[in-house]
């Protein structure tokens, strides 16, 4: 099934996805080393993740509801679909959560902040497996004529 929103024929919402991925996840990383090497700066730089992530999934999701639209009712993509689509809508939730909690002294999160951004990564890596199920098990965005020989998605482009 093709993309409904692509881009040079591309898919946007898989575009978009690496973004919130790559910074929320990042985040967790940057408040292990604030723990880890006593640096509360690495606290403030995974605060900044959280609002850049937030920022990146609210961009992406718009273009993966125009997709899941697409998707035949009844299907195991469309039921799949959307719990790729509700899990990461509670992931960016508990992050949001924890920007919040934050906002004030991003450089000493509290142990809330910190436990909800854990969970959140720990969901995102969830829903990141459904949306690879979508895609490289059951076709969802994937050109209708993808093979290993297809020419260029710009091939034939007026």
């Amino acid at each position: 099934m093709e993309s409904r929103a692509r881009l040079l024929g591309h898919p946007i919402h898989q575009m978009l996805v690496v973004f919130p991925l790559g910074l929320l996840g990042g985040s967790l990383v940057f408040d292990l080393l604030a723990h880890a090497i006593d640096m509360p700066l690495m606290a403030v730089v995974a605060y900044y993740l959280i609002l850049g992530g937030l920022v990146g999934g609210l961009l992406a999701a718009p273009f993966g509801l125009i997709d899941w639209l697409a998707i035949p009712a009844g299907t195991r993509a469309k039921s799949v679909g959307a719990l790729h689509a509700m899990g990461n809508v509670l992931v960016l939730l508990l992050f949001a959560a924890s920007a919040w909690l934050r906002h004030n002294e991003p450089s000493l999160p509290g142990g809330l902040a910190q436990s909800l951004s854990f969970v959140a990564v720990m969901l995102a890596l969830v829903t990141a497996w459904l949306g690879g199920e979508l895609v490289d098990r059951l076709g969802v965005g994937v050109s209708d004529g993808a093979n290993l020989n297809a020419p260029s998605s710009l091939h034939n482009r007026h």
